[in-house]
C-alpha cells in the first residue's frame, strides 16, 4: 500500500467513533490539574504502546525540588526516514481542577456536573471536566495514531505523538508544584526534537501565529489606618485608589487589542485578580492593594514595548488621582509566528480543504495563547488545528461548558484531518522502516 491516498483512506476507515467516545471519557475521568497530569500520561503511555505506538511518560518531577506528579506522554510511529519527524501534540491539563475546595467560588457559586471529572456521554457529545479543551483534541491525536497503525501505514518519516503537562496559563496551584505556561511541551521538545509540530487546540481553521502573553502585577499605597481615625489622621485607601486605575485599564484594553490587531490576532487583556486586607478586620484599611493583569502581546510587539506601554497607562492613571503604584513582570512568553508559506501549514490547508471540499478561511482577532509559542519558540515550525465549541444549537454553553462538552462528529472530523496531514507532510516508504 505506497498510495497516499489509499493510505489515508484505510486509515481514516479504520478511525472508529465508539473509541473516540470511550478514550475522551476516560481521559476526562482521570483529574489532570495543572502539576498533577502524571495518572493521566501513564494512560496515555500504555494505551500507545497497546497499539503499537511506543508510548512513553517523561517525568518532570524526577530531580526536582518540586513536588506532585506531573508527566508528558509520547509515542512513535517509524517511518522510513528517521531523520524526518512531525508531532502530532496536545496538551494535558485543565484549567479548573475538578476539586470544589480549589475551584469555588472563582469558577462558579457550585460544582456543575461538567466542572467535575466524571465523563456523561449523551446524544453524540461527551461532557465532564475538560471534555472538550484538551482532552478531546489529546483523544483526537492518539486515535489518529491508533488508525495508521492498525491498516501500517509506510510513513516516510517518524510520526511523533506528544501530550504534554502545564500546558494552560497558570502559576503553581500551591507551593511545591509545577507552574504552567507550556513547561511541559518544553521539555517534551527538547527530548523528541521533532521537525514539525501540528497542535491540536480549539478553532476550526489552520493558524499560524498567535499571541504572547505578560502578565503583572501592580502594586497600589495606601495607608494602614483604622476606620476610627479616618476623619483625624492622614486616609489613602489602597482599594479605592486601585479601584481607579482597574477601571481605567479595562477601558484601555480593547484600545490596546484595536491598536495592535493585525494579522491573525487581536491581542486582550484582563485584570484577573485583587488582593487587599484582612477578610477578618473589616475596621482597617491595608497599606497596600495589589492586582494581577494578562495584557496578551502581538508577534509583532516586543515584551519591552508591552511593558512599556502597560506601565505608561498606570503611571497615567495613577497621577489622575495622585496616586502611587507600581508595577512588576511576573511572566512574559512572546508571541510568535511561522511563515504562512511554510510547508506545515500548506499542508495542513490542503488537507483541511480536501476534507472539507471549500476554500480555507483562517480565524482572525484570536487572543488565545497556546503551546504553540513553546514550540516555535524552539524551532519547530507549527500548524495549530482544533475542534469548534458545541454549537449552540445543541448545547447553550458559557466560557466553562465550551471547554466541558465535545462534538463527537467533530472529533471523527479533526481526527480525519491529523491522518491527512501526517500522510501529506511525511510521504510514503517502502515500509521497511515501519514498526507494526
Amino acid at each position: 500500500m505506497a498510495d497516499p491516498e489509499a493510505i489515508v483512506a484505510a486509515a481514516e476507515a479504520a478511525v472508529d467513533r465508539d473509541r473516540l467516545v470511550e478514550l475522551c471519557a476516560a481521559m476526562v475521568d482521570i483529574a489532570s490539574p495543572t502539576g498533577n497530569e502524571g495518572p493521566l500520561a501513564r494512560l496515555l503511555a500504555s494505551e500507545m504502546t497497546a497499539s503499537g505506538l511506543d508510548g512513553r511518560t517523561q517525568d518532570l518531577t524526577k530531580g526536582s525540588w518540586l513536588g506532585g506528579d506531573m508527566a508528558n506522554a509520547y509515542g512513535r510511529w517509524r517511518g522510513d526516514a528517521s531523520d524526518r519527524s512531525l508531532m502530532l501534540y496536545a496538551p494535558l491539563d485543565t484549567v479548573t481542577t475538578g476539586d470544589p475546595a480549589e475551584d469555588l467560588p472563582w469558577a462558579g457559586p457550585n460544582m456543575r456536573a461538567d466542572m467535575t471529572p466524571a465523563a456523561e456521554t449523551r446524544d453524540g457529545l461527551v461532557i465532564g471536566l475538560g471534555a472538550q479543551n484538551p482532552k478531546g483534541h489529546g483523544a483526537c491525536v492518539l486515535v489518529a495514531g491508533e488508525a495508521l497503525a492498525a491498516v501500517e501505514a509506510p510513513l516516510g518519516g517518524d510520526l511523533l505523538f506528544g501530550f504534554g503537562a502545564g500546558g494552560m496559563p497558570t502559576n503553581r496551584r500551591r507551593p511545591g508544584l509545577h507552574p504552567g505556561h507550556g513547561v511541559g511541551c518544553a521539555a517534551l521538545v527538547d527530548l523528541v526534537q521533532p521537525d514539525e509540530a501540528v497542535i491540536a487546540k480549539t478553532g476550526w481553521a489552520i493558524s499560524w501565529e498567535e499571541v504572547g502573553l505578560m502578565w503583572f502585577t501592580v502594586e497600589v499605597e495606601g495607608a494602614h489606618t483604622y476606620v476610627g481615625s479616618r476623619h483625624l489622621l492622614p486616609y489613602r485607601n489602597a482599594i479605592a485608589d486601585a479601584s481607579h486605575i482597574v477601571s481605567g485599564l479595562e477601558r484601555w484594553f480593547p484600545t490596546w487589542a484595536e491598536s495592535h490587531r493585525d494579522g491573525l490576532v487581536a491581542p486582550q487583556g484582563v485584570v484577573a485578580s485583587i488582593e487587599a486586607g484582612w477578610e477578618r478586620m473589616a475596621a482597617f484599611t491595608p497599606a497596600v492593594c495589589r492586582f494581577s493583569v494578562d495584557l496578551r502581546i502581538s508577534p509583532r510587539t516586543t515584551p519591552d514595548e508591552a511593558a512599556r506601554a502597560f506601565i505608561s497607562e498606570v503611571e497615567r492613571l495613577a497621577r489622575e488621582i495622585g496616586a502611587e503604584a507600581t508595577c512588576s513582570v511576573d511572566v512574559t512568553i512572546p508571541g510568535t509566528t511561522t511563515s504562512p508559506s511554510s510547508p506545515i501549514i500548506t499542508s495542513a490547508i490542503r488537507c483541511w480543504e480536501d476534507l472539507e471540499g471549500r476554500a480555507h478561511q483562517p480565524i482572525a482577532g484570536l487572543s488565545g495563547a497556546t503551546d504553540a509559542n513553546i514550540l516555535r519558540s524552539h524551532g519547530v515550525p507549527t500548524a495549530r488545528v482544533g475542534l469548534p465549541k458545541v454549537s449552540s444549537d445543541r448545547l447553550e454553553a458559557d466560557f466553562q461548558l465550551g471547554m466541558n462538552a465535545v462534538d463527537v462528529d467533530d472529533m471523527e472530523r479533526l481526527t480525519k484531518l491529523l491522518i491527512r496531514i501526517a500522510v501529506d507532510r511525511l510521504g510514503v516508504g517502502d515500509g521497511s522502516g515501519v514498526r507494526a
